[in-house]
């Protein structure tokens, strides 16, 4: 297994919780986000399974307007926060592809293979 990449500080998160980040380039490059809810952290490949597109438009954006749930902003897709399975629009019942993260001595890191 390689080193875990370094993404950022906890507290670094906005307050909504989530937060993107773009790695590597070209053929390496890797979309992400991660979102911080009641002391858990989740990440997901930021791509929705609809249109292949970013999930947000705004930077660090990730949740519907209640911040209830993780919504895609092109087709109007939300899904939930805890396993990211799309719950109305356009991919429906279909899921956001999941990541495996963690936090260490307060920062956050992405467990790569």
């Amino acid at each position: 297994m390689s080193d875990p990449v370094y993404l950022c500080r906890l507290e670094e998160l906005p307050e909504s919780g989530t937060k993107g980040f773009l790695l590597g380039s070209g053929a390496d490059r890797l979309d992400l986000f991660v979102v911080w809810r009641a002391g858990v952290l989740r990440g997901y490949l930021n791509d929705c399974p609809h249109a292949h597109t970013p999930l947000e438009t705004r930077p660090d954006r990730f949740l519907d307007r209640d911040e209830t749930y993780l919504l895609c902003t092109t087709h109007g897709a939300r899904f939930t926060i805890d396993d990211g399975t799309c719950i109305s629009g356009p991919c429906r019942g279909k899921s956001l592809t999941p990541l495996p993260v963690t936090i260490a001595d307060g920062k956050i890191f992405l467990l790569r293979d």
